[in-house]
């Protein structure tokens, strides 16, 4: 296979004004790529080609008319197959639900067929979003893992068969495939895009993008939020329809994280070079050692995966009871494990574990006035050999605990592999975290080696 290469959407719209470009011929691009890379990565459990080409062309006239329906129309995307699509079938990594159809779309596939874009097919995804791996490969090297569970949108996004796919996170599910596949994974504040539709109705599950550029995943989250809205009883998505201009920080904190004694030592070296850029060109960057606030953050985040991963599992004793009662012989030794742990909990531990996250998420939310972002891995490494997991999140679940927004960015890289540059926010000021994220890009994307 060649080399991977995400494909921008963004930077075409240009073309497709002045007419030199269009949409059509855009997804032929993609498509090319599917038969380049799509036989071996195995990114899409669904695609429907005809209809992506009839979106396409009509697309196509729009630009042509000068009556574009929005900044994504035409965007070839992937959708991830826990996601509902009228269209397709919604199987979520599970036999239990092979060629399953609900017949209507997901709230966020609602708003991007509304805005133009074309649904190229269904990405696959681990068991209903959580573990067992669904045989997805990553692009740089067929031998390893691209994380999940999003795993087919970060394969497809990486390789350019998509500018843009859905995913999910409630542990690591977007930051994790984002960093091993090279492309950029964008977490959004919790409640920012309505998941309507959607089969990870966990109270620490997101719906963001993944994306070959920042600006594809500022505009996709955006146009998705501007006609669905948020989570009921969130306000959605917050910052301006424009693209987040680069914005130097002040002051950055540098997360360790309970990930730090699994890291690595090319990838610890790899994020201490990229610091030491961010510093030579004038910006604080200030660790555990020298912040005490800091220093306190980390304590309480130590036990974030056990308390996410407790949380989930009282969240999911429906519909894994249900599921249990149809036919366990088609769940997972995890699934089964995991209702069990969440049959074996009370209700009096879950309502522990729910303050115990609020008082982690005020005290980070302190750190505001002082920090402009924070910066960590994304991943212990590059991705790791072997297909039967897909690596470990432990640098992903503090974002998600804490209901931030947080983008793993495409700038290190270990061995002419790809390692995400996490970059956290705070809560509803995302557009504050891309601004600072395209200052990272402009002044780092240089130095990557891959």
């Amino acid at each position: 296979m060649p080399k991977p290469e995400p494909r921008p959407f963004h930077p075409a719209t240009a073309a497709f004004e002045s007419g030199s470009d269009t949409p059509r011929a855009f997804l032929d691009r993609c498509l090319q790529a599917v038969g380049e890379f799509e036989p071996g990565v195995g990114a899409f459990v669904h695609m429907d080609v005809d209809a992506a080409i009839a979106a396409a062309e009509r697309s196509t006239e729009r630009w042509r008319s000068g009556k574009p329906l929005s900044r994504i129309d035409g965007m070839p995307i992937g959708v991830k197959d826990i996601i509902e699509t009228a269209d397709m079938p919604t199987q979520m990594g599970s036999p239990l639900f092979a060629d399953w159809r609900s017949g209507r779309d997901a709230a966020s596939v609602a708003a991007l067929r509304a805005a133009g874009a074309v649904i190229l097919g269904k990405t696959v995804t681990t068991e209903f979003a959580a573990t067992v791996p669904r045989g997805t490969r990553n692009p740089w090297d067929t031998r390893r893992t691209p994380g999940g569970s999003s795993s087919g949108s970060a394969a497809a996004v990486a390789s350019g068969m998509v500018s843009a796919a859905l995913g999910t996170q409630v542990i690591g599910s977007i930051l994790r495939p984002s960093s091993f596949c090279g492309c950029v994974g964008f977490k959004p504040s919790i409640g920012a895009i309505n998941r309507g539709g959607s089969h990870d109705g966990l109270s620490q599950s997101v719906h963001g993008p993944l994306a070959a550029c920042l600006e594809d995943a500022w505009i996709v989250a955006r146009e998705i939020a501007d006609r669905a809205g948020g989570d009921p009883g969130f306000a959605g998505l917050y910052g301006s329809a424009d693209v987040p201009s680069a914005r130097a920080p002040a002051r950055l904190a540098l997360l360790e994280t309970a990930g730090w004694t699994v890291a690595e030592s090319p990838a610890k070296a790899a994020l201490e070079a990229a610091v030491a850029r961010v510093e030579a060109a004038g910006v604080e960057v200030i660790g555990r050692a020298a912040h005490e606030g800091i220093a306190q953050l980390e304590s309480s985040i130590a036990p974030a995966m056990q308390v996410s991963r407790r949380i989930n599992a009282w969240e999911t004793i429906w519909p894994l009871n249900t599921y249990r009662a149809l036919n366990p012989d088609k769940l997972s030794a995890v699934m089964l494990e995991r209702s069990a742990e969440g049959d074996a909990m009370s209700l009096d531990e879950y309502r522990g574990l729910l303050d115990q996250r609020e008082r982690i998420r005020t005290g980070y939310a302190q750190l505001s006035a002082q920090f402009d972002a924070v910066l960590t891995l994304s991943a212990p490494g590059p991705a790791p050999m072997g297909l039967e997991s897909t690596g470990n999140p432990v640098f992903n679940v503090p974002a998600t605990l804490l209901g931030v927004p947080a983008l793993s960015l495409p700038l290190l890289s270990v061995d002419a592999l790809p390692l995400g540059l996490q970059v956290i926010g705070f809560r509803d000021a995302d557009a504050a975290l891309f601004a600072v994220a395209k200052w990272l890009v402009e002044l780092l994307a240089e130095a990557r080696t891959i």
